[in-house]
């Protein structure tokens, strides 16, 4: 079994020597990719060529690019077996739990295994701190997963997690999200290792951006807040066209009942091709969200009758407050049994 650190890396300074000394020093291979630094820091990747193989690109094209590079060259270049474990060049990872995580890559072959920092300790910087608990806690609603450090560089995987990691889109950081983004919604297991928490001052060169990554969570979630909202004004609007076209002591059950078959037809193939990105047979899909639909109606219904009969309360008001009490419900089930997709084969 061959370990391969790979180490994209952009601007370094002594960390990334020292750093390439300590795995050599372990039987390591390490592969360094120079993200397109200045010439001033050549000094630092030829100080590192008798110890590791390195890569250049000709112009700073971004962690993920420069990422994606390194496990080209493992895909094309590593015939035996072989676990990559990606670490940072500023330090902030060491060699001892590269290893724990690798070793454990080893024995989980088709895991990715995640370094998991403690940012309870004092010396982590708020910045670090407040991004990663509001990334963690976005993580979990959209995905149902719980990762407790989204941010994480030093990840261990095998050889053939390698064509799916190559297949993940993203140039810079986004990537990594990216990355576990993909892990939750193809089901491929994400195990976590503690790790020592390592910064230095307050971690000024972090490339983390809390709104702009945190978005890459919510993104997903943003796109079924806007494909229910299109079809509840869908659904709303029939619900008052066939409310008025009816006549009787229940034509608001059946104008609902109607609007909510229409609405839901279109709900279905929105959320299909542009939320969750399904790449499950179409009729099975339709199957699960037909069942769903109809278990939704029956508590749409169901709720509608409590709000009017019982509650008095005004049929178009009580559209709106049933919607909004059953849209968690709704999306959670889409998320995670409607729109799936196949584990990594």
């Amino acid at each position: 079994m061959k370990y391969i650190a790979l180490i994209p890396s952009y601007c370094p300074d002594e960390r990334l020597i020292t750093l390439v000394k300590s795995l050599c020093a372990e039987d390591w291979i390490p592969v360094i990719v120079n993200d397109g630094s200045p010439s001033e820091y050549d000094t630092f990747f030829q100080a590192c060529e008798p110890y590791a193989v390195i890569l250049y690109q000709p112009e700073n094209k971004g962690k993920g690019t420069a990422l994606k590079k390194g496990l080209f060259w493992v895909k094309e270049n590593m015939t035996d077996e072989a676990v990559v474990t990606t670490v940072d060049s500023d330090g902030q990872h060491t060699v001892e739990d590269a290893s724990r995580c690798a070793h454990l890559a080893v024995k989980h072959p088709d895991s990715l295994i995640l370094g998991m920092r403690n940012f309870d300790q004092m010396q982590v910087p708020f910045k670090s701190k407040a991004g990663n608990k509001l990334t963690e806690k976005a993580f979990r609603f959209v995905t149902g997963k719980t990762i407790h450090d989204t941010q994480t560089g030093l990840r261990s995987f095998s050889t053939n997690l390698i064509p799916f990691l190559l297949m993940v889109n993203g140039n810079r950081y986004e990537y990594e999200m990216n990355v576990l983004l993909q892990c939750a919604d193809r089901n491929i297991p994400m195990m976590e290792v503690e790790i020592q928490t390592i910064y230095e001052g307050q971690n000024e060169g972090s490339h983390f951006h809390v709104l702009r990554d945190s978005f890459l969570i919510y993104r997903q979630l943003f796109s079924f807040i806007l494909s229910s909202l299109s079809s509840f004004f869908l659904d709303y609007l029939l619900y008052v066209l066939f409310s008025i076209a009816l006549h009787g002591k229940h034509a608001y059950l059946y104008a609902n009942l109607l609007a909510r078959a229409i609405s839901s037809l279109f709900n279905f193939e929105v959320n299909r091709k542009l939320v969750f990105h399904s790449d499950e047979e179409h009729m099975k899909s339709f199957v699960k969200y037909m069942f769903l639909a109809a278990g939704i109606l029956i508590c749409n219904m169901t709720l509608l009758y409590l709000f009017t009969a019982k509650l008095h309360m005004n049929a178009y008001l009580a559209k709106i407050c049933t919607e909004a009490f059953l849209f968690t419900v709704s999306w959670m089930v889409q998320k995670s049994f409607v729109y799936t997709k196949g584990a990594l084969q």
